[in-house]
């Protein structure tokens, strides 16, 4: 494998080498004149410059096509920002024209990051042309730039998909029977941002319970039991209810389940929006037991939460693989409420079951104000939860002192 991250000077030896080269990635800082991109366009060799060419990485730049070559099967563009040394808005026709040349017949990966300031719906027609174009080669896509219904439709059937990232909603599915025959294909990580979330939730929702079966099968058969990853990102409503979990627990092989959303807790006026009880987590964990990362939102301030710490005791023995958690819980009573976990005959199969290796607890705004004797009951409460426990991590100093007093049991 040659790399080739040629200078404008270099590119004799990239002639004398290009035949054989597998992958060129071009820096961002590589510019090139309109003149030079002539001659070499001019003077492009039977094949293309690089005809053997299988990986493209990193470009921000309009002249990617020299590069293009029918045997791609990786391909990783960039916009960056617009301005500088970013892409200025007058080129943007000329990008997407390099993009709607890119050779889809060997393509298993595609890659698309958009900057933040590029107009995205500028490239909805170019990506959604370009996927129509994908087979059954596509194994991953991700890319925020909106996407038509029939683009996103033609993703659903592609067979072989495992992975895929999109800000785009679902194609309206609301009638009944479905306007096309439906069937989800074997992902294994699906990474959903902004508005399109609570949409795909939703159609998890009806998928699972409001469409019959057809043959033995349902449209989501193949994803329900290969999905091990499921991202949302930047929850534009941060509220987590029963609606969003509820859809999710159907993918009982997930692994990573990963809500990012932040309650409005800096001012006064702002609500807790994290509204599932103990109940709601104790269903959630049992159909998910492969779990070990699970984020459902940043845990705020504002203590109003139904959850206590009798949820991190379900999530503690329902999934034995977890290392990593991020959840609201309430602390206005939190020592009664470890003292009847401990005690309480509710809790008492629970307290006979194994714990999971949590190490490190992301506590995150949760408020904790303790005496000294509270302090000895919360820390022996959240040792017997979490038996691996070494650290709390939240901005209250009485979780520091927490995890101080964690550290000293352990050393002796």
């Amino acid at each position: 494998m040659i790399v080739a991250d040629p200078l404008p000077e270099d590119w004799n030896k990239v002639q004398r080498y290009a035949p054989w080269m597998r992958k060129v990635h071009l820096d961002d800082w590589l510019v090139l004149g309109e003149d030079a991109i002539l001659k070499l366009r001019l003077n492009s060799p039977v094949g293309g410059w690089f005809p053997a060419l299988q990986k493209f990485t990193r470009s921000t730049l309009p002249y990617a096509s020299l590069c293009f070559s029918p045997h791609l099967s990786k391909v990783s563009i960039k916009m960056a920002l617009i301005g500088g040394s970013g892409v200025p808005r007058d080129i943007l026709p000329t990008v997407a024209s390099a993009l709607s040349a890119l050779p889809t017949s060997n393509l298993q990966s595609l890659r698309a990051d958009v900057g933040y300031d590029v107009p995205w719906t500028y490239y909805k027609d170019t990506f959604s042309s370009l996927l129509l174009h994908c087979g059954p080669s596509l194994t991953k896509f991700a890319c925020r730039a909106p996407l038509s219904d029939a683009a996103i439709n033609h993703l659903v059937h592609l067979p072989n998909l495992h992975s895929w990232t999109t800000n785009s909603p679902p194609p309206n599915y609301s009638t009944s029977p479905l306007p096309v025959p439906l069937g989800f294909p074997p992902l294994t990580q699906f990474t959903l941002g902004g508005d399109s979330a609570r949409g795909w939730i939703s159609l998890f929702g009806r998928l699972a319970t409001g469409v019959p079966c057809v043959g033995g099968t349902t449209p989501l058969s193949k994803t329900r039991e290969s999905l091990e990853t499921l991202n949302i990102i930047k929850f534009p409503n941060p509220i987590i209810d029963v609606s969003v979990v509820s859809p999710i627990q159907i993918f009982h092989n997930l692994a990573f389940l990963n809500v990012v959303a932040n309650c409005v807790d800096r001012d006064d006026d702002g609500q807790c929006t994290f509204e599932l009880n103990d109940d709601d987590i104790a269903r959630l964990t049992m159909a998910l037991p492969r779990l070990t990362f699970l984020r459902l939102g940043h845990p705020c301030s504002k203590n109003t939460c139904a959850t206590t710490i009798a949820c991190l005791l379900s999530i503690s023995v329902h999934c034995l693989e977890l290392k990593s958690l991020w959840i609201h819980f309430n602390t206005r009573d939190i020592v009664e409420d470890f003292k009847s976990v401990s005690t309480d005959p509710r809790f008492e199969q629970l307290r006979s079951l194994p714990r999971c290796p949590l190490s490190r607890l992301e506590v995150w705004r949760v408020p904790l104000t303790l005496d000294e004797p509270g302090f000895e009951v919360v820390v022996n409460g959240v040792i017997d939860i979490f038996p691996s426990l070494e650290f709390c991590n939240g901005l209250e100093r009485a979780w520091e002192g927490v995890s101080e007093r964690i550290s000293k049991l352990r050393e002796m």
